[in-house]
């Protein structure tokens, strides 16, 4: 059971062939943190995430020799690439000449619109999106010295000012915008105020949010707050960590409010003293191998052998240990009683017998 969520309607656009708002399901994007210029090192890095689900990546553009790589990385790519772009116009103009989906601006780098205004042809000409990303961190001075700090106030009339200037003078639309701050709820509040005024799709999610852990907390209360009053079209939980696990945890997010699925939903039991085999190992090997598939399953580790199957009866498979033992149950019966060394390998076979008797639970 997942809440009834009312998705706010948004303009359709596009990056590469990759459709955003509208009637588009909410898209997964994260950004690589290898040295753009190592073209082999981020093109590894652009398929392993391609592998976790993402469907949109941005890359930095710090110089020239950065954007000379970008050709490259753009042909290979299996996923539409976005341009990182500060202070720096030539820098995109470059970048769109060398066929990026996208580009990315932080207006708070650029002291003059009409330095942009040539970039802002060139998109146009190629049909480049332009994500005019807002942070709190680096607003222009004027709003600055107008609202005291970066308000969630300001932070809205900067992404309005600059959709003004776009739409007025160049009559383009294909935009998205984001306005990200390191305060989870000063983020809500500015995503809040854009929605009731312009219907612009949203890239959200909150920038410096820190590592895997305290990220994804500070993340998930962002994103999940947004998602449940239907605000958000692409999605990125910025980490101090793996870009992979940023995927990983924006599905996890999706899921849990019903709104995409991709991967098998896992429970697992706590562990506690009853507890007589290694479930946090065994549960770990569970999670590597469900990243493997694609399939809407709900997977269940228990750690009693009675308990086990009763607790987890929702799930479509399940394991439950014992000492030295194991069973196997389906659907909440039990199906097989293995030795503990042999628990997994024998799962795993049974989650291949489920998939090729239930072929409508695979993810494409």
């Amino acid at each position: 059971m997942y809440p009834e969520i009312k998705r706010r309607k948004t303009k359709e656009i596009f990056v590469g062939s990759v459709g955003i708002g509208g009637g588009n399901p909410i898209r997964v994007q994260s950004m690589t943190n290898t040295d753009t210029r190592d073209i082999k090192a981020t093109l590894d890095q652009i398929f392993r995430l391609k592998s976790a689900g993402c469907e949109i990546v941005r890359v930095a553009i710090p110089d020239e020799r950065a954007v000379s790589a970008l050709r490259e990385i753009v042909k290979e790519s299996p996923i539409p690439v976005i341009a990182d772009l500060h202070f720096d116009t030539s820098l995109g103009e470059k970048a769109v000449s060398a066929d990026v989906s996208g580009i990315r601006i932080n207006p708070g780098t650029f002291r003059n619109k009409k330095r942009l205004d040539s970039l802002i042809r060139a998109c146009k000409e190629r049909g480049v999106c332009i994500r005019i990303g807002i942070n709190a961190g680096s607003l222009e001075s004027a709003l600055l010295k107008r609202y005291g700090h970066p308000t969630p106030e300001a932070m809205v009339e900067s992404a309005k000012n600059w959709l003004e200037y776009i739409v007025s003078k160049h009559d383009y639309y294909n935009l998205k915008v984001s306005l990200k701050s390191s305060n989870w709820w000063q983020t809500v509040r500015a995503y809040e105020l854009f929605s009731e005024a312009l219907d612009f799709p949203l890239h959200i999610g909150v920038t410096e949010a820190g590592g895997l852990i305290p990220g994804t907390i500070k993340n998930t209360m962002a994103v999940s707050y947004l998602l449940l009053k239907g605000i958000g079209d692409t999605v990125r939980i910025s980490l101090t960590a793996d870009p992979v696990e940023e995927v990983y945890v924006a599905y996890e997010i999706l899921r849990n409010l019903g709104l995409r699925s991709l991967y098998p939903d896992i429970i697992a039991c706590p562990t506690c003293g009853r507890c007589e085999i290694d479930l946090i190992r065994l549960y770990e090997e569970v999670s590597a191998y469900a990243k493997k598939l694609r399939a809407n399953l709900k997977l269940a580790v228990m750690g009693c052998v009675v308990n086990g199957p009763g607790e987890a009866r929702e799930a479509d498979l399940g394991i439950a240990g014992g000492k030295g033992v194991g069973i196997i149950f389906r659907e909440g019966k039990i199906i097989q009683k293995v030795k503990e060394e042999e628990l997994l390998k024998a799962f795993f076979e049974e989650i291949e017998k489920f998939l090729k008797e239930h072929p409508e639970r695979i993810n494409s």
